[in-house]
């Protein structure tokens, strides 16, 4: 008697293209993207390929193996830099007077920026801490994979033209003083003022392969989490629950949350709907 067998599912030959490319850009040069969201990770690997005049990914892989410099240029495309300073403005408004009053009790406060991107969200924070006497007894530590956008933020430039963009947004944030007293305008550019970064390390940090590096009172990683798969999801957010101190308190993207996660219970929320906990225990 003959049993019939079932028929797995031929695999899609793209997606084991795929895998191959994330593997050896890992296994090669360390940069791990293996677990990041798949689709929006493929649109943007194809969006790359385009631009190169690629046909396919094995063209991509090849290249990307045996050219150093073209690896730097296809790291930038996959990194989302999509910021703003004051983004979501109630998040910073919220920021000033849920959590501030409580840091004031801090003698020193340790911050971390994680996935900082182009700064403009340190820049921001740095501005907020400032206004409300904090900034002398912080240090910020912005970070992020990518070590082009990381000397972008290190620069403190941005583009004349957002200024009038970020006013908006800094006075709905709850900003005390006018915004263009933080940055002096030369030609297209607005660069900010040297004392804002005074208090900030920009330094390079892969979520996906680095351990924690110390105790934070704050960690801010907003935006970041909605680009990575579950299993990537869970691991940063043990780095994150490590790394805070007891009351600490992390700051999330607003489609991003702590719920469903072994964590959950070790938090509470700090103003509902704007994705600020406090580590309870």
């Amino acid at each position: 008697m003959l049993i019939p067998t079932m028929t797995l599912p031929k695999p899609n030959l793209e997606d084991i293209e795929i895998c191959l490319l994330l593997e050896g850009v890992y296994q090669y040069y360390g940069y791990d993207y293996r677990n990041y969201a798949h689709s929006s990770l493929k649109r943007r690997i194809h969006n790359f390929m385009r631009s190169e005049g690629l046909a396919n990914i094995s063209a991509l892989q090849e290249r990307l193996l045996h050219n150093r410099t073209y690896l730097e240029k296809f790291l930038l495309s996959l990194t989302v830099n999509v910021t703003s300073m004051f983004r979501d403005p109630s998040f910073y408004q919220t920021f000033r007077t849920q959590v501030v009053p409580f840091l004031q009790t801090y003698p020193f406060i340790r911050i971390w920026h994680a996935g900082c991107s182009t700064g403009e969200e340190v820049y921001s924070m740095a501005i907020l801490l400032q206004e409300e006497g904090l900034y002398h007894r912080c240090r910020i530590y912005a970070t992020d994979t990518n070590e082009k956008v990381l000397q972008s933020a290190k620069s403190g430039i941005f583009s004349l033209k957002l200024m009038q963009e970020y006013t908006q947004l800094y006075l709905k944030a709850g900003g005390k003083r006018s915004f263009s007293e933080y940055y002096t305008a030369a030609y297209d550019n607005a660069i900010f003022r040297a004392s804002l970064r005074e208090n900030i390390v920009f330094a390079q940090h892969n979520l996906a392969t680095d351990s924690s590096f110390n105790e934070f009172n704050v960690i801010l990683c907003r935006n970041v989490l909605i680009y990575f798969n579950h299993i990537l999801q869970q691991r940063v957010h043990e780095l994150f629950f490590n790394s805070l101190c007891t009351f600490g308190i992390l700051g999330l993207g607003r489609q991003e949350s702590i719920r469903f996660t072994p964590y959950e219970q070790h938090f509470e929320e700090i103003a509902k709907g704007e994705k600020l906990y406090k580590k309870i225990r």
